[in-house]
């Protein structure tokens, strides 16, 4: 039986939308679903992913005007995007000139192979091979 709650988005703010918008489509492969420009309120939405927001969890870039960086904080940890060959996709990424924080490989104590990247604004992405 499914629960009534379904997961709906994560929120990042983002100091060059563009940039941003640019980063998650092209490297990351996610298509641009929604976008609501709200001048009154000073900041535009995007939503980002790789389905229909009915059924997939996505992500919503916020932009507020006249606002280039954001301070990181100490709680946030990744956001994590399943890959189906890290090595590939890594070269592919360093190759476009994608930040890559930490080489790909096994996780700590695993098995696992993992990697992290960083978009435009800092925020980290943790890479998981997918089989």
């Amino acid at each position: 039986m499914s629960h009534p709650y379904r997961y709906l988005h994560t929120m990042l703010r983002v100091g060059d939308l563009d940039a941003s918008i640019a980063f998650y489509t092209t490297h990351l492969g996610m298509r641009e679903l929604r976008r609501n420009d709200v001048p009154d309120g000073k900041y535009t939405l995007v939503f980002l992913g790789y389905g229909d927001e009915s059924s997939e969890t996505v992500l919503e870039l916020t932009y507020n005007y006249g606002v280039t960086s954001y301070e990181m904080g100490g709680a946030f940890g990744h956001l994590a995007v399943g890959v189906p060959d890290i090595y590939g996709v890594c070269e592919q990424m360093r190759a476009a000139g994608v930040k890559i924080s930490r080489e790909p490989g096994p996780v700590k104590f695993g098995t696992t192979l993992i990697a992290f990247i960083e978009d435009p604004d800092g925020y980290k992405i943790e890479l998981i091979q997918r089989k």
